[in-house]
């Protein structure tokens, strides 16, 4: 048994940033294809990786996605890791802001699912990875009802898909990284916290990102086949 992703096509929604940004650059090392959906790009030359200038709050910009790119070409795996956070109490956030939170970390997944999803059913295979949180299985110390929500969302759209889909050999899971070192993470929380924040992780420190992608790269693979409607914690120690 090994990981091999060639011959796979890969969509990878947040793609330059973070821990999306990790998963492209192991998945296309791995022998993948991959393509990423981001507003910017990051300067990372391979072969195997293809940036599309996407804007998740606009659906319309995620339907061309698919119609660009996938319209006469398989899709193998999806990982849905665009995010937004604002650090901030119930009292001070705005139905805007509500709206626009729940729009790019929870509605953009469920659209990049279900188009997904046309093109896998078909062909009776494919693999769903949707990165939540350790805030949407428990809650935060820093980021606000919007964004909980968000991530308690995408479990619940995870376990309903990996439901409705099984019948067609496709695998539905999600992910819910703790704090990570990422930039998210440099622009929430100062170093005063983030040492706070260390003292009560049994593990003892921040997670790297390739410690978050090993186990996302995991579930994409041959290896996690009977695996699916899966809520993977990796929060070193801390619920």
């Amino acid at each position: 048994m090994k990981l091999d992703f060639n011959n796979k096509n890969v969509l990878v929604f947040g793609g330059s940033k973070g821990i999306g940004f990790g998963v492209v650059k192991t998945l296309a090392q791995l022998g993948a294809t991959v393509f990423y959906a981001a507003r910017t790009e990051k300067f990372y030359k391979h072969a195997n990786v293809h940036f599309i200038k996407t804007d998740v709050r606009d659906h319309k910009q995620i339907e061309q996605v698919f119609k660009q790119h996938f319209s006469k070409r398989s899709l193998d795996i999806l990982i849905n890791a665009t995010g937004i956070n604002f650090a901030k109490q119930h009292n001070e956030i705005s139905m805007e802001e509500w709206q626009e939170v729940l729009n790019v970390n929870l509605s953009s997944y469920f659209l990049a699912c279900k188009l997904a999803l046309e093109i896998m059913k078909p062909n009776r295979k494919g693999k769903i990875v949707n990165v939540s949180s350790i805030a949407g299985r428990h809650r935060s110390v820093i980021s606000g009802c919007h964004y909980v929500a968000s991530k308690a969302g995408i479990i619940g759209l995870t376990k309903q898909l990996s439901y409705e889909t099984a019948k067609y050999n496709i695998n539905v899971n999600v992910v819910c990284p703790s704090q990570t070192q990422t930039e998210m993470l440099a622009n929430t929380m100062t170093a005063k916290q983030i040492a706070a924040l260390e003292k009560n992780i049994p593990l003892g420190r921040i997670a790297t990102v390739d410690e978050q992608v090993g186990p996302i790269v995991f579930l994409c693979s041959d290896l996690a086949s009977y695996i699916t409607g899966a809520c993977l914690d990796v929060n070193g120690g801390q619920i």
